[in-house]
């Protein structure tokens, strides 16, 4: 069944000024663009976002960052001048949102931070995103993904048993932090309404992965002791992992006492391991899991991965493949479906894929392919003169200067 969509979107009342780079900050703008913000985003005239130098490419653009600026209007705008400067404080004047990544200090360096700019616009909602917060001893850090994930706590829990800290295979902390920020923002946006006021919403991409840790700090308070690496295992529940099949791997996750039973009893047909003393309860499993997988591999190394799968998933219990990349390209309930993977055509580099959004509004549609992703100030004209009334000549100037 689709649901019936209106032609709004849910955040199409909403002005944001993205003065984002790289990945973070950028994926907040997208989020709120795709739910249908107006959302400029301001690079640095000649240069743009560090983004659009990395690979992939086609015709010169950059796919990397083509989707995590779509549905934006984009800008460019030296805010290191005087003039510049100016015409940030007039864009301000007239959004709702801004966010930036900037590391904590810079905007303020430039006269554009928070406190200058809600004397312009009371109503402002300032996001900001950086490696380690504004404040705290290490606020004045760089900080990038692989960093945040390494003090975070996630590369400690994150690979096979024995080997050493593992980064995730995506950029997680980033990702993190823009969902976080997404969050902040539009709670922001509801505060608003409540009390008539904009607010700094401060976003670290470390505190965002220690928030991720989930349960590994809850043991360690209760234990004293460091979690370690576990592999495919998880240390509060068991049996619940990758299993060798004859094709490849197949996980299984038996999340309560009655799937455990169920498998052991249906499944494999070994009623005897749901009484063994090492088995008996969650605790046991997950310390006995190594002992569990060995029964559980002799059944399951007999047949393929679809097989498991579809022997677990009918009698309820969850179970699936490991997917990679072309898998997910061609799965009709992620790829189309579910409208993970997004086909559309970009102006100068033609066909291309997007990620879709894994928000899906009843009503207001989510759209990731309302706009592509802007060329370096492609929107200029539009954003200078449609919205801040400069004249073309005035807009020229400005770029002889070198300002936009």
């Amino acid at each position: 069944m689709r649901w019936k969509m209106t032609e709004h979107g849910a955040l199409e009342n909403l002005i944001v000024l993205d003065l984002c780079r790289v990945i973070a900050g950028p994926f907040c703008g997208a989020m709120l663009a795709d739910m249908g913000a107006t959302v400029i985003k301001v690079e640095i005239p000649g240069k743009g976002d560090d983004a659009r130098a990395y690979a992939p490419h086609i015709n010169g653009e950059s796919l990397y960052y083509s989707n995590l600026n779509r549905n934006k209007y984009g800008i460019t705008l030296n805010m290191k001048t005087e003039e510049g400067k100016k015409i940030l404080k007039k864009l301000a004047e007239k959004a709702d949102i801004l966010i930036e990544n900037f590391r904590p200090g810079v905007m303020d360096r430039l006269g554009l931070g928070y406190d200058a700019l809600k004397k312009i616009n009371p109503r402002l909602i300032y996001g900001a995103v950086s490696g380690f917060g504004s404040y705290g001893c290490y606020k004045d850090r760089p900080g990038y993904d692989i960093i945040a994930q390494a003090m975070g706590g996630l590369m400690s829990i994150t690979g096979q048993k024995g080997d050493p800290p593992t980064r995730s295979g995506n950029a997680m902390g980033d990702i993190l932090g823009g969902l976080n920020l997404t969050v902040g923002v539009l709670a922001a946006v509801n505060a608003r309404n409540i009390t008539g006021r904009g607010q700094r919403v401060d976003v670290a991409l470390t505190d965002c992965v220690v928030a991720s840790l989930e349960q590994a700090v809850q043991r360690y308070f209760v234990s004293g002791k460091v979690p370690k690496r576990r592999g495919n295992t998880y240390e509060a529940i068991a049996p619940y992992d990758t299993y060798q099949a004859k094709d490849g791997y197949v996980v299984i996750g038996c999340g309560n006492q009655r799937l455990y039973e169920k498998f052991c009893r249906d499944i494999i047909q070994r009623p005897e391991l749901i009484t063994d003393e090492r088995f008996l309860t969650v605790p046991l499993r997950v310390e006995h899991n190594e002992e569990i997988k060995e029964y559980f591999e002799e059944w399951t190394s007999t047949k393929t991965v679809e097989e498991v799968t579809d022997i677990v998933l009918a009698a309820g219990i969850p179970a699936g493949p490991i997917f990679d990349l072309e898998d997910i390209f061609h799965n009709k309930h992620i790829a189309q479906d579910r409208e993970m993977i997004v086909h559309t055509t970009h102006p100068v580099m033609g066909p291309i894929v997007l990620n879709g959004n894994p928000v899906k509004l009843e009503e207001t549609k989510v759209n990731v392919v309302r706009k592509p992703s802007p060329t370096l100030g492609e929107d200029n004209l539009f954003v200078f003169k449609g919205c801040l009334g400069m004249s073309e000549q005035e807009i020229q100037q400005l770029k002889e200067k070198d300002v936009i």
